[in-house]
């Protein structure tokens, strides 16, 4: 009977107080076992839960001494990861800079749960503040600096190719490269780039680079600003010719004899007639290359840089050339050549006469 029917008809009272007494054993006996779970279900979480408060107080001072800050300093400094990682131990690194605690038990955690298969070569900003976790996740991402380097004599314009693939440089940085940051006085045209191994932070923009560049040429060339003045050789003289050398010697065993024939020919004022001037002022050929071979064409293009149209040095320095050319441009070696080739095995062959030359050229490259 519905309670519908209960209230719709007339219906003794007792039938009343039995169905609902009815309803009441089914209630209890459907939510009294599931409320007897419940409380067990409470009492366990609790349990739980004050084990887990324990092992907190319990572990949180031995997490600290193992894996916690090595001290409260937080000042940056930066922990750098060399080019070359064998034999790099990073463990013994972070360890020597004071950087994580010496402990087995991070030896362990280091070993087992975490990994630096993604690891890049460069700068990363670290402090000692840091938790070793923190700073395993820090080296684990992407590098603060990067390694860029190059060893040969390159075009500015090479130079930002390189800088821009890894520093992420747009086309428009890239473009002020070539034509703002490296143009702010006619010294910096060209040839002060200096070609070395450069630890650049990734957020260093294009102007900043160049001043870093500059900056290092600085320091190398300090030890022979003395000797060019008393050899009375304007520094920007000896990059030039250094930057001949550097583009036309097949080696350093050959650099000081180029540099003789070079003094040779502009004490007698004669064309220096130098293939690499003329690469120069083409630029980057058809084939995308900076140095490229030259057409015959090409030595007919009347540039300020055609060293077979005009005698003397170009404009500017060709390149970027290392302390070794330019300390070869300082002290050339004493020689009567006036011509060179280089043979098919790259040994340089020079000659007194044009006619000595002719018969080098058919001797060594016919």
């Amino acid at each position: 009977m519905s309670i519908h029917e209960l209230f719709n008809k007339n219906v003794p009272d007792y039938l009343i107080e039995d169905v609902l007494f009815n309803w009441a054993r089914i209630l209890n006996n459907y939510f009294e076992p599931r409320g007897y779970f419940l409380k067990v279900i409470i009492k366990l979480m609790k349990k739980i839960l004050i084990f887990i408060l324990f092992l907190v107080l319990v572990i949180s001072p031995f997490y600290w001494y193992f894996f916690g800050p090595v001290g409260g300093d937080e000042e940056t400094e930066i922990f750098v990861i060399p080019k070359n990682l064998q034999d790099f131990n990073l463990m013994q690194k972070l360890e020597e800079g004071k950087f994580i605690k010496k402990n087995r038990v991070l030896e362990y955690y280091l070993n087992t749960f975490v990994f630096f298969a993604d690891v890049h070569p460069g700068g990363y900003k670290l402090n000692r503040n840091m938790w070793a976790l923190d700073i395993f996740k820090k080296i684990n991402g992407k590098p603060d600096l990067v390694w860029v380097s190059w060893s040969s004599c390159l075009r500015k314009e090479q130079v930002g190719e390189i800088l821009a693939e890894v520093l992420g440089w747009n086309r428009q940085e890239l473009e002020k490269w070539n034509s703002v940051y490296t143009d702010t006085e006619p010294e910096y045209f060209e040839g002060v780039y200096y070609p070395d191994t450069y630890l650049i932070p990734i957020d260093e923009n294009g102007d900043q680079v160049a001043k870093r560049l500059i900056n290092r040429f600085n320091e190398k060339f300090a030890p022979l600003a003395d000797k060019y003045v008393e050899a009375n050789i304007r520094w920007v003289t000896g990059l030039k010719i250094a930057s001949l050398i550097a583009r036309e010697a097949a080696g350093i065993s050959d650099m000081k004899l180029i540099s003789g024939i070079i003094w040779n020919r502009l004490d007698k004022g004669m064309a220096l007639q130098i293939d690499a001037t003329m690469q120069y002022t083409l630029g980057k050929n058809s084939q995308g290359k900076w140095w490229g071979s030259i057409d015959l064409k090409e030595q007919k293009n009347d540039s300020p840089y055609n060293s077979y149209l005009h005698k003397g040095l170009p404009p500017t320095p060709i390149c970027s050339a290392n302390i070794d050319y330019i300390e070869a441009a300082l002290n050339p070696e004493e020689t009567d050549c006036l011509f060179y080739l280089h043979d098919h095995f790259k040994q340089i062959h020079c000659a007194v006469t044009y006619n000595e030359h002719l018969q080098n050229i058919k001797k060594y490259l016919e």
